[in-house]
């Protein structure tokens, strides 16, 4: 046995091209249904893990869909906006701890997470690195960001605006950032967490600027009365709030219609909960509230159906590989022939000729076995990142 393993080793080194050809279709046909299975478990996984935590979601009826993957894991896709009224409301209700979210803006590619203190502590998020959002303008970082941006406690970083041409409707706020949250290994590792007010002020709801009742440039007012000045558009907004500037920042009009994405719900019991789903049943009400993990149980089904074609298409695809790896031992035989004509006047037996074949498929086998091995280790290792790089985000 080992004479035909040492020659099929030579008669694979000696034909490379072939041998590598070989390889990778056995270990392409081999890995592919693996990894997916592992890559869909471990979506499953995650998405199921923050669904489940999250008791309920209140957003504008609409897409549900999109309003829990915003919600949850920072998704591209933006409800429509509903009013801080909406969490005023399930505060003054006693039923469930109001969460607003406001998750619009982005900064350097990371989501911009406008929040209060209460969702620090319903995530269980807790700071490696500096303090807690105290001022406007603050803002703490998820573990990744700080890895990949290089920023620390002290360290600024710009919001960016939507639209490149047109600054006016977000305003580029230079934020301070004052924490480092711990790895937590979710969505909130990417996310730049800011207080509501400031999420407000990048909107351009809330703005400073230099007081113009004390000016002496008179090209910065447009009118002015007794009880009111008014300003011109040369009247320069302050992109950075500083301790000598923040006096300057105000808000105008009623902050309870002020915009938020959604408001997480946390009810103070079961009761509670379903009683404060029954208040949005009504088909007058321009709210909905979901359960997100209904809703991402709906969606892994689909994704399910997917993966049910994808097994088939893998399935069939490997077969024609496996047709025609036999027709590439096929016609090596056939290429061979002289070479076994030599072995048999040599005395050796069909069987010998056998076993030289089956080494040499034995060893491709288990090479492809070692290269699918160490694949698997690699991609087990990176596979919650890749879930939320291919996947959530």
């Amino acid at each position: 046995m080992i004479d035909s393993l040492y020659i099929a080793w030579k008669y694979i080194v000696a034909n490379r091209a072939k041998t590598i050809t070989l390889l990778s279709c056995i270990t392409l046909i081999a890995i592919l249904p693996i990894s997916l299975e592992l890559l869909l478990d471990e979506s499953e996984r995650q998405l199921l893990s923050r669904a489940a935590t999250t008791p309920l979601v209140i957003g504008i009826r609409g897409s549900s869909l999109d309003l829990v993957m915003n919600t949850l894991y920072y998704g591209d896709e933006i409800p429509d906006f509903i009013s801080m009224e909406a969490a005023d409301q399930v505060s003054k209700s006693g039923l469930a701890l109001p969460v607003p979210m406001y998750v619009r803006f982005q900064a350097r590619g990371y989501p911009i997470v406008g929040t209060t203190l209460d969702y620090f502590e319903f995530r269980g998020l807790t700071l490696g690195e500096g303090r807690q959002l105290a001022i406007l303008g603050d803002c703490v970082i998820g573990a990744s960001v700080a890895e990949k941006l290089d920023l620390r406690p002290g360290d600024s970083l710009i919001s960016s605006p939507e639209n490149l041409l047109d600054l006016a409707g977000v305003y580029p706020l230079k934020m301070h950032v004052r924490g480092v949250l711990d790895k937590s290994h979710t969505t909130d590792d990417l996310a730049v967490f800011v207080d509501l007010k400031t999420a407000w002020v990048i909107e351009g709801l809330g703005h400073g600027h230099l007081d113009v009742t004390k000016t002496t440039d008179k090209s910065l007012v447009l009118r002015k009365t007794d009880t009111n000045v008014a300003a011109t558009a040369k009247l320069e907004h302050y992109n950075e709030i500083t301790e000598e500037n923040i006096d300057t920042f105000h808000f105008h009009g009623n902050s309870s219609v002020y915009p938020v994405t959604a408001v997480i719900a946390v009810p103070h019991d079961e009761k509670s909960g379903t009683i404060l789903q029954g208040r949005y049943l009504s088909r007058d009400e321009m709210l909905m509230i979901v359960k997100p993990k209904e809703v991402v149980d709906t969606m892994l089904q689909n994704i399910f159906r997917i993966r049910n074609v994808l097994d088939a298409v893998i399935l069939v695809v490997g077969f024609a590989t496996v047709l025609a790896i036999v027709l590439v031992f096929a016609l090596s035989v056939r290429l061979r022939k002289r070479e076994i004509g030599t072995i048999f006047r040599l005395g050796c037996r069909k069987l010998t000729i056998a076993r030289f074949l089956g080494a040499e498929i034995g060893i491709i086998v288990i090479m492809s076995a070692v290269i699918c091995t160490g694949i698997l280790i690699v991609l087990n290792l990176y596979a919650s990142d890749l879930v939320r790089m291919l996947f959530i985000r």
